[in-house]
């Protein structure tokens, strides 16, 4: 079944995605780098000890976060079923964020260890909300008119010998009304 509509062009690659392997190379390269000039510098035990205790400290910020994210959800539904509207507590943003930083303090290392540590700064936090929620709605409005909304109008056929058609779901109100299944024979019964 055709459509109409012309075949999807490849996109070209945005220069982010083709640059981002360099740039996590150079972030590793980096880090070892710092580690062992640390490491001589002040000495093995030292880079160990830090290792460590950026992921303990790490681990315990995501434990705090994931707790007040979780009682959070769930104050939110208990006033939701309550009927009160849930009101918008400013405490309790950033918990991304907050997450985030500790998942860095987990990745040994010293630069991710320094953006962990800054993430946990609540106005480093608020300023980086701030930033993502600015670039999700450039983007957004930025989008080509259909491009995911077209998602919604198309639909899978699967055909008893595992082909899978891909086509555009149309309605007829009428047709429908007068055949329940739209088919002349019943519908099959449901198997797994």
């Amino acid at each position: 079944m055709t459509t109409g509509a012309p075949p999807p062009s490849a996109r070209k690659r945005s220069r982010a995605r083709s640059l981002a392997p360099l740039g996590i190379a150079a972030w590793l390269v980096l880090e070892v780098w710092l580690l062992i000039l640390v490491a001589g510098a002040a000495g093995g035990f030292t880079v160990l000890a830090l290792l460590v205790g950026g992921a303990v400290l790490g681990a315990a910020v995501i434990k705090r976060a994931g707790r007040r994210a979780f009682r959070t959800l769930t104050e939110t539904l208990q006033q939701q079923q309550a009927g009160a509207v849930p009101a918008q507590d400013a405490g309790s943003t950033g918990n991304g964020f907050l997450m985030l930083g500790g998942v860095l303090l987990m990745i040994p290392g010293l630069l991710s260890d320094a953006a962990g540590l800054l993430l946990l700064l609540p106005p480093v936090r608020a300023w980086a909300g701030r930033y993502a929620e600015r670039s999700l709605d450039r983007r957004v409005k930025a989008a080509v008119a259909g491009s995911f909304g077209g998602a919604f109008q198309q639909a899978r056929m699967h055909r008893p010998d595992g082909k899978v058609v891909q086509g555009e779901v149309i309605r007829d109100e009428t047709a429908r009304q007068s055949r329940p299944y739209g088919d002349d024979d019943p519908r099959p019964p449901l198997t797994r």
